[in-house]
């Protein structure tokens, strides 16, 4: 674990293999603990220098004011070219998955020379909050169930890591594993102010922040091989969003996960790394 400094602000990181061996990027969502470690593993086992890192307002990276970011998600796609740099394993694969994948969309097209390859795990290609309407939108008595579910004392490790693995369970995800990483996600976060652990925790600070332009329209000028991997079940973003973002960037391959809802499973972590190692 490090902290890095890159497009002036610090990034916590995490890396697993060998420091000399081509670089795999991802861009967490909002923490780096949205990548499994069995994930992160079994790509460096396939000879990768992997660095999972969180995105600002998350983890040991720069937490500033989540309630009202100063930044815009270009700033975010901006961080992860210049921790390409920092890292000095470029050009990198770049991963990201939920709203990470928003950011990591939005590097690909603003900082292309920084970026060999991209796969893009259970987002959307439009921003947060209404989608296109050829786009499936959040499933509603999914949303209602999780809306329903009372906010937790984020003073409580037990308390928020049980609320995390609810909605888990909501969601169609595993809640043991949920209520696992919940808790280390806690241990991570710089204090217990609601706003602070909501950003961790929810990746709430994206709802605020400024993400125009829209991206969707330039996808087709993506030039690197590209992943795109979806879970059959997910009600967040439906897989409908992820068959976009294939058929829309040229030659990107699609990967439904038929036993998979919102989060990666460990028991997926091998098929992924495949997919992710062949794309070089």
């Amino acid at each position: 674990m490090a902290t890095v400094n890159a497009n002036e602000v610090a990034l916590g990181v995490e890396s697993f293999g060998d420091g000399d061996a081509p670089l795999v990027l991802l861009a967490g969502g909002t923490t780096m603990l949205s990548w499994p470690d069995a994930l992160c593993r079994r790509l460096a086992d396939g000879g990768r220098h992997v660095a999972r890192y969180d995105l600002r307002d998350s983890g040991e990276s720069t937490t500033a004011d989540p309630e009202a970011p100063a930044y815009t998600l270009r700033d975010l796609a901006a961080d992860a070219a210049a921790l390409v740099g920092a890292l000095g394993g470029g050009p990198a694969h770049l991963a990201g998955i939920g709203v990470g994948g928003m950011v990591a969309q939005v590097a690909a097209l603003d900082h292309p020379d920084a970026f060999s390859a991209l796969t893009l795990v259970g987002t959307r290609p439009v921003a947060p909050g209404p989608p296109d309407d050829d786009l499936p939108d959040h499933d509603r008595a999914t949303m209602s169930r999780l809306f329903a579910h009372a906010m937790p004392d984020w003073t409580d490790r037990e308390a928020v890591a049980e609320f995390a693995a609810a909605g888990a369970e909501i969601l169609g995800d595993d809640p043991d594993a949920a209520r696992t990483t919940a808790a280390r996600v806690w241990d991570r976060t710089p204090g217990t102010a609601p706003p602070v652990q909501m950003a961790n925790q929810l990746g709430m600070v994206f709802s605020r922040l400024d993400c125009g332009p829209r991206w969707r329209e330039r996808l087709s000028g993506i030039g690197v091989p590209t992943l795109v991997v979806h879970g059959r079940h997910d009600r967040f973003f439906p897989v409908g969003n992820g068959e976009a973002i294939a058929h829309e960037i040229p030659g990107a391959r699609l990967l439904v996960l038929g036993g998979a809802a919102t989060a990666i499973p460990d028991t997926a972590a091998d098929e992924i790394a495949e997919a992710m190692l062949a794309l070089g």
